[in-house]
């Protein structure tokens, strides 16, 4: 039986396709980028809210002292992770007479009760940005809370500071974690929008 030229042995094809297998091997790794990790920018960070307020109109606010960090895997957004805390005692409505009413046991109890935390449980990819699912403890009860990031852009700014930004809103309602306080007078539902960002650690 005769063989085609193209199927006959050739000990230099054999070599330069294990030439190949072998590169290969070598630049495999660096395609696979590794997790990084973040620090919350407080200064480029806003965490804002708006409650209803005799059911005619709204009232907002925000909160001056957090903390947080957060770990992105490119690779698998399941080995994500997040985490703040945040001052109840920082609550900012620009009326200093109610903000020192909000800081009382008739609502956060800062001092019995000085930080709300998150802390991610599971994060994965969707359009858009992330779906992040975690345990938020406020007033002394956590709750799960699921919210979506979106966004995910980076920017270098300053030079040789890289960052990455999200954006979120939600909605909680104060009675799952016993602020009941003057329901339905002030409302309920508290809306909250955080714009996230991150600098490289």
């Amino acid at each position: 039986m005769t063989l085609h030229a193209d199927y006959r042995y050739n000990p230099f094809r054999t070599l330069a396709f294990l030439g190949l297998i072998v590169g290969f091997s070598i630049l495999a790794p660096a395609t696979v980028r590794a997790a990084e990790s973040y620090q919350v920018d407080p200064n480029h960070t806003s965490i804002t809210f708006r409650i209803q307020h005799a059911g005619i109109s709204w009232v907002q606010g925000r909160f001056n002292e957090f903390a947080g960090a957060f770990m992105l895997d490119p690779n698998d957004a399941g080995k994500s992770r997040f985490e703040m805390s945040i001052k109840t005692a920082s609550v900012d409505t620009n009326v200093a007479e109610r903000d020192q009413h909000l800081r009382t046991a008739d609502f956060f109890d800062a001092e019995k009760y000085p930080e709300m935390v998150f802390k991610s449980t599971a994060v994965k990819k969707v359009d858009g940005g992330l779906e992040v699912t975690g345990d938020f403890t406020l007033h002394g009860t956590t709750k799960p809370l699921t919210f979506t990031l979106s966004g995910g852009k980076k920017a270098e700014f300053p030079k040789g500071t890289r960052r990455i930004g999200f954006v979120t809103e939600f909605t909680l309602k104060r009675s799952d974690f016993g602020m009941t306080k003057m329901i339905p007078d002030v409302g309920d539902e508290v809306r909250v929008v955080i714009g996230l960002e991150g600098v490289h650690k």
